[in-house]
């Protein structure tokens, strides 16, 4: 039938691209600017209103470019026109350096991302590079994963099917992500609370018009971050006719509406419902997360100066486990030793953008609250009416609600930003961990008494912050600038938290332009983040906040680095990075940095800490990126680092995600008739892991379910190092009004084992019914005649997907 169609729609193929262009400092809609497509004829100047609307263009993939006297021109590389949607883009054109009398020649800033204010460690993807990544599942938390620095589950010492984010060897909770200015905590489904990362991301592609990560840096507006920034910026709604997509995934079911509301409003919505719990069942894997989310955004233009949007982002999850048809010591393990889980949360926003004289002010107001359940019982879910068998619980509750105003003015060369962001936090948690049985004596004496963890909690309290910027070129044709910016923070609960003399944080950035296509990057700062929620909340059996005493971990980066820009769609960067942490938590109860801890699906903390570790990454990133040309697109990335952190001892130890090496590679080829393939191949050093005390294990395997860690060779093995090649191959079909995108996405292609860490455990018999002992007795209490064994988890999965995208 699509074959059919295809051939009753050929003469039909053409499409429309229509957007905005803005003045990227001032945010004034400019009119008269020419926006047009290489290497056709056809192009369009923006109205009064700064809107343009292209028709009529031949289906396919190119790249545009805006021009406009005073202003960089600017290239939008891979816009993809088809017949069933038309494409709506939002550029933003930076004023060109000018001097009185002369005009200066300088390099072309086409694919320059970076801005002044950044003007290193920034990386860009836009909306065609995340839906075409291959092995990327239109997941924006796996495709990020490509950029340089940047690691991820499977390469960073946490589970292979987690998208926690690991930048320059921080942890995935240093990481701050923005939704068109409004801060959006959780962006990943089955979200580990406090910190990040789950197996799937929330965040629907067809919304997105591009994504910057900046890795250093960082503009002082941002807060709470000490390793990267993400801003996912929004495109607005059609405003000229209802269109929508369906799109069927290797993990999900999506749809998505967009169009005008009234004459000066748009749209977009979409719902998305996973299908991995049917389709673990059907391969007979225990594990069967399911989960739906939901998404919108409302554009208002009340005025030609005013402009208010609204935003929301929610997801209900479930994660249980089934006794799958065949057993196996894996499967059993995890039965055993995996929770369940329920879990929802959203994001709510409003945001006012008011264009002043030379300048804009934004105001937003949202509202995030998440809920966690965890269960986990000894012997697995079969005995969940059984209290006297559990051994994990946490019903905990987290809702932040914040109000940001920042204002950017600009006068001559100057450019200053200033703001203030308040915030209202309420946590609650009632959690429980037994951490070990007690383990008697033949004779019924205690030989090791019982390990519990169990408190209850809430707790409210305010964060406040404020901070100014300040930018300006230097120099004849202004080659050299200069960005310098200070920041301050506090808090109404930890004690000190409200001295904002603690955390000041000043950061200074410089860019010179060494030659027309060369420039020298550098940037030296301070950043500052409080510790979450998980860990202020805690209280000891005495009902005290034993945390209230820790500090803001603090972080100083120097970062520097060169830049090639060869052309316009060429882009070149060698940079270098030291990032010092001071005041980072370290666990009481174990003597070590939270850092060397990893991430699981439970929670991040729910114990005490002292703010006395110290730790330290550096290293050095190459970047390659090509955007589309002659129907080519290709990225390279390596980067070598080191990322180690000091626990009660003092000594510097690897950090759970100091995998060293981190590479990626990715080429994308258009070829004609709507057919497009891409590749892409990751790297990782082996990521380091705390082997087990065999003796302490055997003793609490039967309590626990799992084995216990000899922290006193901490992070001292190694895994094996992480391959993985994706292949992905796409054929578009445009019809009247109809595109349909048939693909084919193949995970690891190359079947290349995946490593993971080990698992402690008892050897059972055949059929998976009982535990061998070696003295052919039943199992003791003390598992004292037990076959130990360790089981490893370096599997070679295939995830083949076969799915098609209907747009109409």
């Amino acid at each position: 039938m699509l074959f059919s169609f295809a051939r009753l729609g050929l003469s039909q193929n053409t499409g429309v691209l229509s957007g905005t262009v803005r003045d990227r400092a001032t945010q004034q809609l400019l009119p008269g600017v020419t926006v047009a497509l290489e290497g056709t004829s056809l192009g369009a100047s923006t109205d009064e209103e700064g809107r343009f609307r292209l028709t009529n263009i031949p289906t396919g993939s190119y790249n545009a470019r805006a021009t406009f006297v005073g202003y960089e021109p600017l290239l939008r590389a891979n816009v993809v026109i088809t017949s069933g949607n038309a494409n709506i883009i939002n550029l933003e054109l930076a004023p060109a350096a000018q001097q009185l009398g002369e005009v200066q020649v300088v390099a072309s800033r086409a694919i320059r991302v970076a801005t002044p204010e950044t003007p290193l460690s920034v990386q860009r993807l836009n909306v065609e590079e995340i839906k075409s990544n291959p092995g990327g599942n239109f997941d924006i938390s796996k495709v990020v994963q490509t950029l340089p620095g940047v690691g991820g589950g499977g390469t960073g010492g946490t589970a292979g099917f987690r998208n926690d984010i690991i930048i320059r060897g921080g942890a995935p909770n240093e990481n701050v992500y923005y939704l068109d200015g409004i801060e959006v905590p959780v962006i990943n489904h089955f979200q580990t609370q406090g910190s990040a990362g789950g197996p799937t991301g929330m965040l629907n592609v067809s919304f997105i018009e591009d994504v910057t990560l900046s890795s250093s840096a960082f503009e002082a507006r941002y807060d709470n971050t000490l390793s990267g920034v993400l801003q996912f910026r929004q495109r607005d709604g059609n405003p000229d006719r209802t269109q929508g997509n369906v799109r069927l995934s290797g993990t999900e079911v999506a749809g998505t509406l967009e169009g005008p509301l009234t004459k000066n409003t748009t749209y977009l919505a979409s719902v998305r419902r996973s299908y991995l719990q049917l389709l673990f069942k059907a391969i007979d894997l225990p594990i069967r997360p399911d989960y739906w989310d939901a998404q919108f955004k409302v554009t208002t233009k009340l005025s030609p100066k005013t402009t208010i949007t609204a935003l929301g982002l929610g997801a209900l999850d479930h994660f249980e486990v089934a006794v799958p048809k065949e057993s196996s010591p894996e499967k059993e393990y995890t039965l055993r030793n995996t929770p369940s889980i329920d879990q929802w949360n959203y994001t709510l926003g409003v945001s006012l953008r008011q264009l002043l004289d030379r300048g804009y002010l934004n105001l937003a107001l949202s509202r995030t609250q998440l809920d966690n359940q965890v269960d986990r019982f000894e012997g697995g879910a079969d005995f969940s009416n059984d209290e006297s068998r559990r051994n994990l619980l946490t019903r905990s509750g987290e809702t932040e609600n914040k109000l940001r105003l920042d204002i950017n003015r600009s006068y001559g060369k100057w450019q200053y930003a200033y703001g203030a962001v308040g915030q209202w936090v309420t946590f609650d948690s009632r959690y429980f961990n037994r951490l070990r049985r007690e383990v008697l004596n033949p004779d019924g004496s205690v030989r090791q008494p019982g390990v519990e963890v169990r408190f209850q909690s809430d707790l409210s309290f305010a964060r406040f912050g404020a901070f100014a910027q300040v930018t300006r070129p230097f120099l004849p044709a202004d080659r050299l600038t200069l960005s310098a910016g200070i920041r301050t923070d506090g808090n109404s609960f930890t004690e000190g938290g409200a001295n904002l003399l603690r955390t000041l944080s000043p950061r200074l950035s410089a860019t010179y332009a060494l030659a027309s296509r060369w420039n020298l990057n550098a940037s030296v700062g301070r950043y500052y983040k409080i510790l979450p929620s998980t860990l202020l909340g805690f209280r000891d059996n005495t009902g005290q906040f034993v945390n209230k005493n820790t500090r803001y971990i603090g972080s100083t980066h120097y970062v520097t680095g060169l830049e090639f820009l060869p052309s316009p769609s060429t882009r070149f960067t060698v940079e270098g990075f030291w990032k010092q942490y001071d005041n980072y938590p370290v666990s009481v109860r174990d003597g070590i940095s939270l850092a060397n801890l990893g991430g699981d699906f439970a929670a991040l903390g729910n114990e005490a800490v002292t703010s006395s570790g110290k730790g330290r990454a550096f290293g050095g990133e190459f970047f390659f990126q090509q955007k589309l040309t002659r129907n080519v697109f290709a990225v390279v990335s390596y980067t070598l680092f080191r990322s180690e952190f000091t626990g009660s001892d003092g000594r510097y130890k690897p950090s759970a995600w100091d995998t060293r090496h981190l590479a990626s590679a990715l080429l994308g080829r258009k070829f004609g008739r709507g057919w497009e393939m891409g590749l892409k191949y990751r790297f990782a050093g082996g990521a380091p892991f705390t082997p087990f005390d065999l003796a302490a294990s055997q003793q609490n395997y039967l309590t626990i379910g799992q084995g216990v860690l000899d922290y006193s060779r901490l992070n001292t093995e190694r895994l094996k190092s992480f391959q993985q090649f994706d292949f992905r191959l796409d054929k578009k079909y445009n019809l009247r009004r109809v595109t349909i995108d048939l693909f084919l996405d193949v995970q690891n292609a190359f079947v290349l084992p995946t490593p993971g860490l080990p698992t402690y455990t008892f050897e059972r018999t055949a059929d998976n019914t009982s535990f061998i002992t070696n003295d052919g007795q039943d199992l003791r209490p003390d598992g004292s005649n037990a076959v130990p064994t360790l089981l490893r988890d370096d599997d070679a999965t295939v995830l083949p997907t076969i799915g098609f995208i209907v747009e109409f």
